[in-house]
Order: C-alpha cells, then structure tokens, then sequence
C-alpha cells in the first residue's frame, strides 16, 4: 500500500484518493460464490482490472454510485464484454418504476447485472438464521432485507412489460437475457467472539473486520485511531493519515453515537499494526 501511495505522488489528492478506493474496492470479495439458494447468480465473468482509467470529475459523490462508477470502468476494459446500458430507468408515464443497472453482452451472452455493495456486521441476536444475522451497522439495513428486494422487485423488473420496449433498441428479449448479481461485502464480526461466526453460505473472505462498542476501546488507548469519509470505507488502512491519540478522537466518536451512526475507523496498534473496525451504538 506504501509503495502505491508513493507512486501516485505526481497525482492530485483527488486522483490519489480515487484510486486508493479503487483498489480497496477490487480486493473485496464476492459475499457468495456460484448461486445463492438457488435463485441468486454471482456475476463470474469478470477479471476486476488493476488499474482503469479513473477521473475525480465523473466519480459519483454517493459510496454505492461511485462503486457502480467503478465497475463500470472495469467491464469497460474487458474485451469480452460490451456495454450496452448503465443506470437504466424505466419509466411509465413519466413515473419511475426501477432501474437496471446494466445490460451486458458478455461473450455474445446479453446478461441484466445488478451491483451491490455492502457493509454488514454480525449480531447473533437478529433473526435464528445465519443469513438473518448479518445487518447494516446502523441497524437500518439487513442481507435478508436485500436478498428479498434482488428477488422480488429489482430483478423481477426485467419482465415488466415496460421494460421490452427498452430491450428492444438492441433487439433483445427479455427470456433470452441472464440474470446475475455482483454483490460485493465487507463484512464484519463481534471482536470477542469473531471466531464463533459461521459461514456455510457466504465467503467467509469477505470479513475485513471486526467491531465493538465504545467502552471496548478503552483497553486500546496506547493505539492511534483515524475516522475516514465515508467514501473511504472502501480503502484499505495506511500509515499516511492524520493519526489522533483515543483521548482526542473520543469526543469524536462520542457525537457520532448519540446521533446513532456508527463510524468505521483504523486502528495502528504501537508494533505497527493496522486494522479497521465499526464501533457501534447499539
């Protein structure tokens, strides 16, 4: 990560920051290999590019749109795959029923791909089934929730009569097109009991950490903590951020609680090393 930071030098802060989220965003992983109960198709097709080109100017301000940003800039790259719509509205009387986020010709196959990315923790307490327990740290989100709205609104959208005419500018129907999912996760278990988290269905891969409650961060006083934008979530920790001591940053993270959002932060501990965590309010 050194050594990519230094040679972005003769780049914008800008730049430099598009592309550390770049590259956090092509090492996450795919929440699931192959299908998902049956129904839900990873998108596998895709060698994600180590290097696109990238321009601030066109980088969406929203986390989830400057991904979609992001994946279309690699599927631009891959000879094998044409793009033939991003973001595709499909309206009826001037109402919005839905988007397709894209259709795809890969290897003369027209798939409809739809782009997730997510950020869920592990809470034991929510729901009795594995996939029940992992939600938004914010508690206003859940994988089942998703996984429902894929099966029975965005995905469904496809063969709604209102979409054909659009299927139609590039001679397609919709029985002929895929459907495939890119739900990309970083997901992140209890600290005490990180180990106890079982992954029968999902990529167990896709943990890139673990998270706590504000107290628990008091038996890590002697580590340096950074809060990131929430577009940095997607970049992976580095030395070469404003480092503050627990003591000044906890009024920080104090306010972020009451207001019932929870922070992803870096945490360098004294030997160097460095990892990311939510602390949660709940």
């Amino acid at each position: 990560m050194v050594s990519l930071i230094h040679s972005m030098d003769t780049l914008t802060s800008q730049q430099q920051q598009l592309q550390l989220q770049y590259q956090g965003f092509i090492q996450t992983q795919p929440l699931w290999f192959g299908q998902l109960n049956n129904n839900l198709q990873q998108f596998g097709l895709m060698a994600l590019q180590d290097s696109v080109p990238l321009h601030p100017q066109d980088a969406p301000k929203r986390l989830g749109n400057r991904v979609e940003y992001f994946v279309f800039q690699s599927l631009a790259q891959q000879a094998h795959i044409k793009i033939l719509e991003t973001n595709l509205q499909i309206q009826q009387d001037k109402q919005t029923l839905g988007e397709l986020d894209a259709l795809l010709l890969v290897n003369n196959q027209p798939i409809h791909l739809e782009i997730i990315y997510k950020f869920y923790v592990y809470d034991p307490l929510v729901g009795t089934t594995d996939l029940e327990h992992w939600i938004g740290p914010n508690r206003k989100d859940s994988l089942v929730y998703k996984l429902d709205k894929l099966r029975n609104k965005q995905l469904p959208l496809l063969q709604a009569p209102e979409t054909q005419p659009y299927l139609e500018r590039h001679r397609l129907d919709s029985a002929s097109i895929k459907q495939e999912v890119l739900f990309l996760a970083q997901l992140f278990v209890p600290r005490a009991t990180a180990t106890a988290v079982p992954f029968e269905q999902l990529n167990a891969k896709a943990v890139m950490g673990t998270y706590v409650r504000l107290p628990d961060l008091e038996t890590y006083t002697t580590c340096s903590l950074y809060i990131p934008n929430k577009l940095d979530w997607l970049v992976l920790a580095h030395n070469t951020v404003s480092w503050q001591p627990y003591t000044l940053i906890k009024s920080q993270l104090e306010a972020l609680l009451q207001t019932k959002r929870a922070p992803l932060i870096w945490m360098r501990h004294p030997d160097g090393q460095l990892e990311r965590l939510f602390v949660v309010w709940w």
